[in-house]
């Protein structure tokens, strides 16, 4: 089958989105469907998989019928999805767990388990430490429910399920990519295969774990009965698809080694491009996962909620005076903000105010520091940006330790943080390197709508294919006079977290 157009669709933790795009990356049309996150007791989160799936195949085919575009037209779709839960399927392909979220903390005692026994085996092996990710939760599904366990033939993610379905997929030709194996706790990532040792350390059979793809290959055709639920042409390519914050990395146009990427979104995203599989071993700050362009890869790591801390701000001024209130709006905020004139005297905040996540430390909350009489709402918003920009300048100089020699070419920025030029400028200053807007980026189903043109033989290399599908907007250049006193800041910043990481929990 070939065709002129692509879809492209995001398994969300918020719900799915499909776009369906042209060759040349003008997207036609776009749905969205939110997600049903059931919490069943405090920190038991799932989702149901079939809600899943259905939630696919609704989004894509209203895309089909909003373009008017033939379904036959199609000559390809992936999906992307969720990165770090997992779920089950049985012989039948069909699942046999609900989909165990990223949100799920339930693996915890299993967490402690493998990094006790393994952790930096581990690291070295899939590029990341154990977390709430594959392995401790493959490893609680096998210990707390083993009659379960004994009908499993392998555990997947939301993406991969979905496509599965597509395809009309067996579980014993389910399927993981690339981009997800720095999670799993059992890979040999710079391999692509598994690593039989970690297994057999773990009582974990390899036969449970899924083959392991790149995003590009096709995974399977769409049936009969899915070509009726989703609109799509019965057999329609399905490309093996990716994790959603890579697919978001490669809509951000990182194809190509320096080229960072800045997903200023809930969570604020901070990754490295590199040609080197380079495990965080010295800092235990950043994991490393394969790229959707083969031979490449994304050193990253983020702050959970950072975005999240503006709308709190926000928020909590609104509620004292609502009726005074000019500085509800972000812009306004920013107003204040930008009026101040930047003092090493000035107050530091601490973004994790729901645990930090790299490296782990899941009993640190947010504060603020260094407060004076002086400090005004514009102070505090500046340092909530400021954060991040810190936060990243860790990552950095873990990234640096790695590699002395490394070449940041430049910043590419998307997100809904993107609209803020002060932030935009903090984060070029502290990075020393330019940050760049995107153009109408619509983030991971446009990378998974990429992935798909690549499967459908529309381009010969994702480089080409980014140089016409992403444009980019305006360049920040950083301000050499900010060096020394970022660096300055930025070394009081790393002291005060590790010192409040070092305090004791308050539990009460």
């Amino acid at each position: 089958m070939s065709g002129n157009y692509v879809v492209g669709v995001d398994v969300g933790t918020q719900g799915t989105k499909a776009v369906l795009c042209d060759a040349k990356g003008v997207c036609l049309a776009e749905a969205f469907q939110p997600s049903n996150i059931i919490e069943q007791q405090p920190g038991t989160l799932v989702e149901d998989p079939e809600e899943q799936f259905t939630a696919v195949c609704r989004t894509v085919k209203q895309c089909i019928e909003q373009s008017g575009v033939a379904a036959t037209e199609i000559g390809a779709v992936a999906i992307d999805g969720q990165m770090a839960g997992i779920l089950a399927v049985g012989a039948d392909g069909l699942h046999v767990t609900p989909y165990d979220s990223w949100l799920d903390t339930r693996c915890a005692p299993y967490i402690t388990r493998m990094a006790e026994r393994a952790g930096d085996q581990i690291l070295k092996s899939s590029g990341n430490v154990p977390s709430i990710n594959h392995g401790p939760k493959i490893l609680w599904w096998k210990e707390e429910h083993p009659d379960l366990y004994k009908r499993v033939s392998a555990f997947v993610q939301p993406g991969s399920y979905a496509a599965m379905r597509l395809g009309g997929l067996t579980g014993e030709q389910a399927f993981i990519d690339v981009t997800y194996l720095h999670f799993s706790g059992f890979a040999d990532n710079a391999n692509s295969c598994w690593n039989e040792d970690l297994c057999r350390e773990f009582g974990v059979d390899p036969a449970r774990l899924p083959r392991i793809l790149r995003p590009h290959e096709i995974a399977g055709r769409v049936t009969a009965e899915a070509s009726r639920l989703s609109g799509l042409a019965e057999g329609t390519p399905v490309a093996a698809g990716c994790g959603d914050t890579t697919a978001s990395f490669l809509a951000a146009g990182a194809v190509s080694p320096g080229i960072c990427v800045d997903v200023a979104g809930t969570a604020s995203v901070f990754s490295l491009t590199s040609d080197s599989f380079m495990p965080d071993v010295p800092s235990r700050v950043l994991g490393c996962s394969q790229a959707v362009t083969p031979g490449l890869w994304h050193h990253y790591a983020y702050i959970n909620g950072g975005g999240m801390n503006l709308e709190w701000f926000r928020r909590m001024l609104g509620s004292v005076k609502p009726e005074a209130l000019d500085c509800q709006s972000f812009e306004a905020l920013n107003e204040l903000a930008e009026q101040v004139e930047p003092r090493l005297s000035d107050p530091y905040f601490i973004p994790h105010v729901a645990g930090r996540v790299m490296p782990s430390a899941a009993h640190l909350r947010g504060a603020w520091l260094n407060l004076a009489w002086s400090h005004t709402v514009g102070n505090l918003y500046r340092s909530i940006l400021e954060a991040v920009a810190l936060e990243y300048g860790i990552y950095l100089n873990a990234i640096r330790r790695l590699d002395p020699a490394v070449d940041i070419r430049e910043i590419r920025i998307t997100g809904g943080g993107e609209k803020s030029r002060l932030w935009n400028q903090i984060k070029a200053d502290v990075a020393q390197a330019p940050v760049v807007q995107l153009i109408g980026s619509r983030g991971a189903p446009m990378g998974s709508a990429m992935v798909a043109a690549y499967a459908a033989g529309m381009t010969d290399t994702l480089q080409d294919l980014a140089s016409v599908w992403i444009r980019t907007g305006a360049r920040i250049d950083p301000d050499p006079r900010m060096q020394d006193y970022y660096r300055t800041r930025g070394a009081r910043y790393e002291r005060f977290v590790d010192a409040l990481t070092q305090a004791s929990p308050v539990t009460e």
